[in-house]
């Protein structure tokens, strides 16, 4: 059985040969993991046979970038939607928001007219050249964009986004929907020009520790229609859809499951994820991605990674519906011989 295959079962929830896998090391952890085994000319894709391929463009105001300040240690720079941002160069971390060229109503409708699709949005030669090889190697294909809530909030500022919820919600929303339209246009592009997608699949943060951001009721008003959109040219065309957030989501999911997302990951266990009681809850209506927690991989107690592995994906792969993946992304202090045990940990107990 090919990842295609694997994967399309995973989401139609039935059972396939084993469970699928995927995962996403960081870029520190990827360095260390050469300097103790993975190989040189091998990736962790590669070398661990993760079944997901990624394509995807740009969403972005497409504003000039400029460097502000560089120093051994860090980049400030403007990105494309304006924002200041502080990014570490010798260690993984979420960039520093320091300040933001949309802070107003006003400065959004001046610079709303660029987001609309247009051709310097996608790298046609690369993306389409590398989608047609993965998809005949048998991969399964995703078309990613990074929209919604996550979006506004490094545009704009994650306090003006959760204030403007409440004082301005139809700006925000028109917000969410302008990208949304945006990336649902160049789904549709992208699939017009012959890409092939397995699955669309939206990276949209909801969450923190044991909370959403916004109560149901508000994702429902404000940010559901534009994921809905965002679905749209997928679902028309029978292709799933999968929803990354990071962050507690359990109170969001039946609303997730009503906007039309067939899987959703990374179900953080630090953050308050029960992944084993979704699945009880709701695991005849979405698939789940997920759900390892990281902390127990680098725990110096192998008994405690065994633990982790054992009592979830064999309850999880049951019926079909899971993917195997961990809580987040893997950290560097995970070591190569650790995430070694973990991949032989889900090969045995991950056969059907």
């Amino acid at each position: 059985m090919n990842s295609r295959e694997r994967v399309k079962l995973a989401l139609e929830l039935k059972e396939a040969d084993r469970i699928a896998i995927h995962d996403s090391p960081w870029g520190t952890t990827i360095q260390r993991w050469h300097k103790e085994g993975l190989p040189q000319d091998k990736s962790p894709t590669e070398y661990f046979g993760y079944e997901f391929r990624g394509f995807g463009g740009d969403n972005s105001l497409q504003l000039p970038r400029q460097v502000l300040e560089e120093t051994d240690e860090y980049v400030i720079a403007t990105n494309s939607d304006g924002a200041k941002m502080k990014n570490w160069k010798h260690m993984t971390s979420t960039p520093e928001l320091i300040g933001f060229t949309i802070k107003t109503k006003e400065a959004w409708e001046e610079n709303k007219p660029r987001m609309v699709m247009n051709e310097s949005r996608v790298n046609w030669e690369s993306q389409i050249n590398s989608n047609k090889k993965a998809y005949q190697d048998d991969y399964f294909c995703t078309l990613n964009f990074g929209p919604g809530f996550t979006k506004i909030c490094d545009m704009v500022g994650p306090e003006n986004t959760l204030i403007n919820m409440m004082t301005e919600p139809d700006w925000v929303k028109d917000m969410f929907m302008t990208d949304a339209q945006l990336c649902a246009d160049m789904a549709e592009e992208m699939m017009g020009r012959g890409m092939k997608f397995d699955a669309g699949w939206i990276f949209d943060d909801l969450g923190f520790r044991d909370h959403s951001f916004f109560p149901p009721e508000t994702y429902k008003e404000l940010l559901m229609p534009a994921h809905m959109l965002i679905c749209e040219p997928f679902k028309s065309r029978g292709i799933p859809m999968i929803l990354h957030s990071c962050g507690y989501t359990m109170e969001l999911i039946p609303l997730i499951i009503e906007a039309g997302f067939d899987c959703i990951q990374p179900l953080e266990v630090k953050a308050g994820n029960d992944m084993l009681k979704l699945k009880k809850d709701y695991g005849n209506y979405i698939a789940f991605m997920g759900g390892i927690d990281v902390r127990n991989m680098s725990s110096p107690n192998s008994d405690d990674i065994m633990k982790e592995i054992s009592t979830k994906l064999p309850f999880m792969k049951k019926g079909g519906g899971y993917i195997y993946h961990s809580d987040h992304s893997v950290p560097d202090n995970v070591s190569f011989q650790q995430y070694c045990r973990v991949m032989e940990l889900v090969a045995e107990y991950g056969k059907y």
